[in-house]
């Protein structure tokens, strides 16, 4: 029997490809698709909800799919500790939902967060640059952030202190952000669509971890999965890292 997915965010970049994609699969169905200024009851008709709308609506949209007892898959960008927080209180009150929440879905940039955590405890420097197109809501992007959350434990975990840098003057965001210790630079550029390289630096030698996501299609076969397999997992999943066998 198909699974059946409504798609919020349906006539926007990502949520495009996704009904294209849900449409082309033999065993999903695409029952509603639904974007700003549709009814939300349209999703009633679906088993799993696909959210890829903006981080001012998302977690709206999720309380309505949680008290309907919808499981969703979110590739909505903006998530910090305390809104996974809210979700996973939420979930408790909704028993058999499932909620995955990914900063990327594409396989390429999961196996890119992952090569960079392994490589970060061999290097006494890893600073992030991440590329996307002017119309993204967030800087950093939620890839990056993940990345360098995952580099900072990687590090502490080895035992390693703070990365070296002696800067001591210097313009307001030169260095970028920060988040847990790691540096993280972000580029909004027209013609860009989501790329990533973490720098990795020791004595006489840098290593460069790439991703680049040349179109917005390369994101749905990391959706698609997700959909197949959400309602097999309660609660709060975050990282399509948790539904690749990667050892």
């Amino acid at each position: 029997m198909s699974v059946k997915v409504g798609v919020l965010g349906a006539r926007g970049r990502v949520g495009s490809e996704v009904c294209r994609a849900v449409e082309a699969s033999d065993d999903l169905e695409l029952a509603a698709a639904v974007d700003a200024g549709d009814a939300m009851d349209a999703l009633s008709a679906a088993d799993v909800v696909v959210d890829f709308t903006h981080p001012d609506v998302v977690m709206d949209n999720l309380r309505w799919c949680v008290s309907h007892g919808l499981h969703c898959v979110v590739g909505t960008t903006g998530f910090d500790e305390a809104r996974l927080a809210e979700l996973r209180a939420s979930l408790a009150e909704a028993p058999g939902v499932g909620i995955l929440v990914a900063p990327n879905f594409s396989i390429g940039a999961v196996l890119m967060m992952r090569f960079a955590a392994e490589a970060a405890p061999f290097y006494d420097s890893v600073e992030i640059v991440e590329l996307h197109h002017p119309d993204k809501a967030d800087a950093p992007s939620g890839t990056s952030r993940r990345t360098a959350e995952l580099v900072a434990a990687a590090r502490r975990g080895a035992g390693l202190g703070p990365m070296p840098d002696a800067t001591s003057t210097g313009l307001d965001g030169a260095r970028g952000s920060e988040v847990d210790g790691v540096h993280v630079h972000s580029v909004r550029a027209r013609g860009l669509v989501a790329h990533q390289a973490v720098i990795l630096g020791g004595p006489g030698e840098t290593l460069t971890i790439r991703h680049d996501s040349m179109d917005r299609a390369s994101f749905t076969p990391g959706v698609l999965m997700a959909v197949r397999v959400i309602s097999e997992r309660p609660g709060l999943t975050v990282g399509l890292e948790h539904l690749l066998d990667l050892g």
